[in-house]
């Protein structure tokens, strides 16, 4: 335990104690440590100790957590989080359809006020689900990046944009990246956003590259999302997607590539050499919901160096923003698509969910495991419910049978933004209330309007 944390020292922000902590070896590899407290000042870890160690440490905020395990917050790696207004609206469809018959014709709807809403809830519900982290890709960012900054989460934003925008696209999503980066007392990081490269043209990603290597700017992306776009771009353009980014220089920048299940082996050695920090987010509820044939090659990315981050995409997608649902998903469709049931454990899956998904949006150095000097963004897990017991194996309780309601606290940079399952930045009742008044307008489709032609 580190001097600051010692009894008759100034009082610590918070003290967590009394339950079991998840931590990484200098391997990164989990374990956990029982009967534990972490001591937390000035939006840091300051120690991971004992209980007993901690008894006498005074704090401005005690938690008492028997029967609770802390663990860094969970990291949603690629979402739309205002689209929670848009959930369940479109079913049953395959991705054409889902994305030229409704979603794109309900987007051109969408208003900053639209957003507003949409991007509270989300937060709201992802509080719950004990996500502190979030890297977002979508419109009206400005207003995103305000909620965040309200309601106390961490998240790395990017403004979406088209070709078919004009320069204006790419510049504002610019403009957005540098101004809204660092605020919110450190907690938004920003990237560039481009949306995919089918609907960017070559010129426009090159571009993007350029302004991200001058800017010294990450750039977020969905490439390769899925088999058809793959075989499409290499039947159009005689290369991948993965190809294409290699060609026009995102390869060299910090790069976060959302889905990736169209990545082929022969993308693999492009993303092992890539100059910049490259990673990819998987989501795989939504690849199961599209009936995609495949799904996030994480094994064979592993194996060439690139961090596989845990997502969930947009609500109109995957129905929720429930990372708990995604690390258990993302572990049993891993065993099923490499017919082996020894990949991916539950501790692997942790991994991916803490460290990994730290590293795919940048901020390994900061969040991602709870150790002195980390950033204190964690959550407590109540595990005294019957589906949880008894406990064999904690990494197996914590991926194959707790859930985003089994979450009690989530803290981030040292606020507690929910306790003993009580939100204390968001007020839901009044944003569902006002939300739903606004759906009949948002929700709108005869006006034969679309952001984008979805033709891959």
């Amino acid at each position: 335990m580190s001097d600051a944390g010692t009894p008759g020292g100034a009082p610590a922000d918070l003290v967590v104690t009394g339950c079991a902590v998840l931590v990484h070896d200098g391997a990164e590899r989990i374990g956990f440590r029982e009967d534990a407290a972490v001591v937390v000042r000035a939006g840091l870890i300051d120690a991971v100790t004992t209980a007993a160690a901690a008894r006498d440490v005074p704090a401005v905020t005690r938690i008492e957590a028997p029967g609770q395990i802390a663990l860094p917050g969970l990291i949603n790696c690629h979402t739309h989080a205002p689209m929670v207004a848009l959930r369940g609206l479109a079913e049953d469809l395959p991705t054409q359809e889902w994305f030229n018959d409704v979603v794109w014709p309900v987007e051109t709807n969408l208003t900053e006020r639209d957003v507003e809403l949409g991007a509270r809830l989300a937060c709201a519900e992802m509080i719950r689900g004990g996500v502190t982290c979030f890297a977002d890709h979508y419109f009206h960012m400005d207003t995103v990046a305000d909620v965040v900054a309200e309601c106390g989460l961490r998240a790395h934003l990017g403004q979406a944009y088209f070709s078919g925008q004009g320069p204006r696209g790419r510049e504002a999503s610019l403009e957005f990246a540098l101004r809204r980066r660092g605020t919110a007392d450190g907690r938004i990081t920003t990237a560039l956003a481009p949306h995919a490269p089918y609907t960017v043209t070559d010129a426009d990603l090159a571009a993007t590259a350029d302004l991200a290597r001058t800017h010294g700017l990450p750039v977020h992306i969905h490439a390769a999302e899925n088999r058809d776009q793959t075989a499409t771009s290499l039947a159009r353009h005689g290369r991948t997607p993965i190809e294409i980014l290699d060609r026009t220089g995102l390869l060299d920048t910090d790069l976060l590539i959302a889905h990736g299940t169209g990545i082929l082996e022969r993308d693999l050695p492009l993303l092992e050499r890539t100059e910049g920090r490259t990673a990819v987010a998987t989501a795989p509820r939504g690849y199961l919901k599209f009936a995609w044939p495949a799904t996030t090659p994480v094994r064979a990315l592993r194996a060439a160096g690139v961090p596989v981050g845990l997502a969930t995409d947009g609500a109109a997608s995957n129905n929720s923003l429930d990372v708990w649902e995604t690390m258990a998903l993302t572990s049993l469709v891993q065993k099923s698509a490499e017919g082996d049931p020894r990949w991916l454990t539950a501790r692997q899956a942790l991994h991916h969910a803490t460290s990994q998904s730290a590293r795919a949006v940048g901020l390994g150095d900061r969040i991602g495991s709870l150790a002195p000097g980390r950033r204190a963004d964690l959550v407590l897990v109540d595990l005294t419910g019957p589906h949880t017991q008894p406990v064999h194996d904690l990494a197996a309780t914590l991926v194959h049978s707790a859930r985003a309601a089994d979450v009690r606290t989530t803290v981030v940079d040292g606020r507690v933004l929910m306790r003993d399952r009580v939100l204390l930045t968001l007020d839901v009742q009044a944003v569902v209330r006002e939300l739903t008044d606004r759906l009949p307008g948002l929700t709108a489709r005869d006006h034969g309007r679309r952001i984008q032609e979805y033709d891959t």
